[in-house]
């Protein structure tokens, strides 16, 4: 096999959050098993992992951790690991949690929908992410990718360029240097950090990124209650209360 070709052995999950841009769903359920059509965003995350022979996982809890319990009875390999600070630290806290499971991992969002499973495929020969070319105007992350390689990454947006979504590969090397840094930025208090911005912002010059390329419906992220009544219209007459009753 070529040396430089890297597989995934494992897979972190975060879904320690409190989705709070999807309430009032989710004062009682975490955003992850909210269902769609029937099917819950997380198990169509493990689902999708488990068909590329992915099975040792790990999912990041915090938020209504007991709603998860019954996930590793579903899904044998599967372990919980709690974030006890989901609610004063931003999501660098979850990575910390899981820590020592980042070398040859996937790491990914519990609470997407994955239409195509081999967008998480466990071969790789580049540490990096998942991304969309976005022709048009966007306010979600921008890559800036020349050569293959992730030059700079615009939390802004703009158009032109690779849009990033949540999933990212990271070989036995950079999941060590993941690891190392996202421990230094835990003992400094980094609260408010994003986990991504460790390797994007704080430190990209220890790691040499690329992405995978994908279509934009082979993942569909849910960021707001209204999103998710356009997927499954069974959420429209909640959409409607919020609404005051009335929908045009």
């Amino acid at each position: 096999m070529n040396k430089d070709v890297h597989t995934v052995r494992r897979a972190v999950i975060m879904a320690a959050g409190v989705g709070s841009r999807m309430r009032p769903l989710t004062w009682s359920i975490p955003k992850p098993l909210v269902k769609v059509n029937g099917v819950r965003m997380i198990d169509s995350v493990i689902g999708a992992l488990w068909a590329n022979g992915i099975r040792e996982i790990y999912v990041v809890v915090g938020y209504r951790k007991e709603q998860f319990e019954e996930l590793p009875d579903r899904w044998p390999g599967l372990k919980l690991i709690e974030n006890p600070l989901y609610e004063t630290w931003n999501n660098l806290s979850s990575l910390y949690a899981a820590r020592e499971h980042l070398e040859d991992c996937i790491i990914l969002d519990g609470d997407q929908l994955i239409a195509d499973p081999t967008v998480v495929s466990p071969g790789f020969t580049r540490s990096g992410y998942n991304a969309v070319w976005c022709e048009g105007k966007t306010n979600e992350w921008m890559l800036d990718v020349r050569d293959g390689i992730i030059r700079r990454c615009s939390r802004n947006g703009g158009e032109h360029g690779w849009q990033l979504y949540s999933i990212s590969r990271w070989s036995r090397e950079d999941g060590r240097r993941l690891r190392e840094c996202a421990e230094r930025e835990f003992e400094r208090g980094s609260r408010d950090l994003y986990w991504d911005d460790v390797a994007l912002f704080r430190y990209p010059e220890l790691f040499t990124l690329g992405i995978r390329e994908m279509r934009r419906e082979d993942v569909v992220e849910i960021d707001s209650l209204e999103e998710l009544a356009a997927m499954d219209s069974s959420y429209l007459p909640l959409l409607d209360t919020m609404n005051g009753g009335s929908r045009e």
